[in-house]
């Protein structure tokens, strides 16, 4: 089995049955905090978790399979349960795993910025708290989930390892165009935006979220943009010129403009699969920086509703683990 830090070789490129692109909607279904506090067991809830009752409805109005990854304290919340229990049995959803250690048990680490990262965990407790984790979303919502993706993207060297050896098919930590070592995590400039396996088996897929670079000097985003880190204010400057400009796709922070202009340079460059997120306390005002009132909520569903209506303006289907799974070629 590889190691997910590594970029993987060129000959392990995933490809697929048919040429028509495709994209994926992430959830990271996670518990409420105060994102500027440091990390703790304790200072959280789920006040959010009725919104995803709407958020569902709109997905199913829209054509769309929401992938929800689910941490612990969603995974053990009755209400989150009762919402999406049904969808995910019938199909109109899915269920992934999203590790956050310090609210998952057991708990037998400290709670510090190193320890977050899950790769960073000894090897044992991180197979301890994953499949404690695995184990109670399979229980409360009647299905395995297949697919992974690290709390802050947190991936290490044993990771894979334990994916496979659980019955975790699908990886979707990794975030091209993103460096965490500053943080303790890790450093991601060197992967690909394209799927690729990550055994010689073929047993453990990548599907990396998806962030480009926009620009007249976006063939050369990754020399530049990593020696910007001291000057953050002078990338802001190069978007503002049209020189330079890193777009991940999701709505926390990104404007339906960039996503547009981030998802026509991916399909440029013959990306297979698109995979777009964002976190589910943002479905509540004020749960994150990114939607302080009602009128941010508002702003948020326009922006699904316009990129899903681009994406199926440009041929970009909708896709799911399930469609993945069957059309993946092996």
């Amino acid at each position: 089995m590889g190691n997910l830090l590594d970029p993987p070789t060129a000959s392990s490129k995933a490809r697929f049955a048919d040429d028509a692109p495709r994209f994926i909607l992430t959830v990271d279904t996670e518990e409420d905090f105060d994102w500027d506090q440091p990390l703790s067991r304790d200072s959280h809830d789920t006040r959010h978790v009725p919104k995803l009752r709407k958020f569902q409805q709109f997905c199913e109005n829209e054509g769309v399979v929401p992938i929800y990854l689910v941490d612990w304290p969603i995974a053990t919340s009755r209400t989150a349960r009762e919402i999406l229990r049904e969808p995910v049995l019938a199909g109109r959803a899915e269920i992934g795993v999203q590790l956050h250690p310090w609210v998952n048990p057991p708990f037998q680490e400290e709670v510090t910025q190193h320890n977050s990262f899950a790769g960073n965990l000894p090897p044992e407790l991180e197979e301890e708290k994953l499949v404690a984790l695995r184990d109670a979303i399979e229980e409360n919502f009647g299905i395995a989930p297949l697919i992974y993706r690290a709390g802050r993207y947190g991936l290490g060297p044993n990771t894979a390892q334990l994916l496979a050896i659980h019955g975790i098919a699908i990886d979707t930590s990794v975030r091209p165009l993103f460096d965490y070592s500053s943080a303790g995590g890790p450093d991601y400039r060197g992967h690909p935006l394209h799927p690729y396996w990550v055994d010689e088996d073929r047993t453990l897929l990548e599907l990396p979220l998806t962030s480009t670079f926009w620009g007249m000097l976006r063939r050369q985003g990754d020399l530049i943009y990593p020696r910007l880190w001291r000057m953050p204010a002078m990338r802001g400057v190069l978007a503002r010129l049209g020189l330079l400009e890193r777009v991940p796709l999701t709505p926390e922070g990104v404007s339906v403009e960039e996503a547009i202009r981030g998802i026509d340079m991916a399909l440029d460059d013959g990306l297979p699969m698109l995979v777009l997120s964002f976190h589910s306390p943002s479905l509540r005002p004020g749960s994150t920086p990114y939607v302080r009132d009602d009128d941010d909520l508002d702003a948020l569903y326009d922006w699904w509703r316009r990129i899903f209506a681009y994406l199926e303006q440009r041929g970009v289907k909708p896709s799911c683990v399930r469609d993945v799974m069957a059309s993946v070629k092996r």
